[in-house]
């Protein structure tokens, strides 16, 4: 757990400053030559300042231990503070594109600079530092709030591609070009935001995990030797964590002692999958009939 969380610090701590850096390089520059392409991919930078430090404040919590307001743990503030990055980007974007169509009717007046072209290949470079290390280190954590950070810095790339088509358009006498490219780079951003938003609303929802992931849950369960069949099984996301529930039908002649050790085996054989995080059995001897008809009555031999 501390390694996990000085990681997730660390990479936090990157993007916080990579995203200042650009901020500072294309503000300065946009500003100076009046480019709404590089105003606007600055802005969009301003929004990842803030969710990068949204993320690190806010989103740290959830390697916090669970405690007495928290008894199940902090998973949720991960998802919340992703979805908190996307509605942001969507606000932002909605934002850029109103500037870029209103410069379309009321006039062009930026001035093609080589500065603008420095500026733009900069950003381009600081970004992929960002996305590739970022990316890098959660591939072991698997954190949606640093997932959604990663695929902020990937778009950005893209973003500030469209604002150097923009400024290459400039350079060859057709400033159009500036405003429709800061246009596009906003379309971008809001739909960035958009499946970001989407994604997290699920994991706060307590929806339920993808197909493939219960049958392998269901399928853990079954392998036990001492499984008979099991019914009221529900698998459920809590925050990005996965929680199970499930009753497993076993022989009605093991002591209390034997029925123990196989329910901590079965607890033990779920939690080996990464994203799964509670485990809850409960044990029912076979042959009872109390269950007939409930959820996912099936015996252990069943495949679904």
């Amino acid at each position: 757990m501390v390694a996990t969380r000085e990681a997730f610090l660390r990479v936090s701590w990157i993007n916080v400053l990579l995203n200042a850096l650009k901020i500072a390089v294309e503000g300065s520059i946009g500003f100076l030559t009046g480019s709404i392409a590089l105003i606007a991919d600055a802005a969009h930078s301003v929004a990842d300042l803030l969710a990068s430090g949204v993320v690190l404040i806010w989103g740290r919590s959830v390697h916090k231990d669970a405690d007495e307001s928290h008894p199940h743990g902090h998973n949720r503030f991960e998802p919340l503070s992703a979805l908190f990055v996307g509605g942001v980007l969507v606000l932002l974007g909605l934002k850029l594109l109103y500037d870029a169509s209103l410069s379309l009717f009321t006039g062009v007046t930026a001035e093609y600079s080589i500065w603008l072209v420095a500026g733009l290949l900069f950003a381009l470079v600081d970004m992929y530092v960002c996305y590739w290390y970022t990316h890098y280190v959660n591939q072991d954590l698997q954190l949606p709030s640093l997932h959604a950070l990663a695929t902020d810095s990937r778009n950005d790339i893209y973003t500030t591609g469209a604002a150097l088509v923009g400024v290459l358009g400039m350079a060859i006498g057709y400033p159009i070009f500036d405003s429709i490219a800061g246009g596009t780079v906003s379309l971008l951003v809001i739909h960035q935001g958009i499946e970001i938003s989407q994604e997290n609303i699920r994991y706060l929802a307590d929806s339920a995990p993808p197909e493939t992931e219960q049958k392998e849950i269901k399928g853990r369960i079954r392998e036990h030797p001492e499984v008979r069949g099991i019914h009221d099984f529900v698998a459920y996301y809590s925050g990005h964590v996965i929680e199970v529930e499930v009753h497993a039908e076993v022989d009605r002649g093991l002591t209390v002692v034997e029925a123990h050790d196989i329910e901590s085996e079965l607890r033990d054989r779920i939690r080996d999958i990464e994203l799964v995080s509670d485990v809850h059995i409960h044990l029912d001897p076979v042959g009872l009939s109390e269950w007939e008809g409930a959820n996912d009555a099936t015996p252990a031999s069943t495949g679904d």
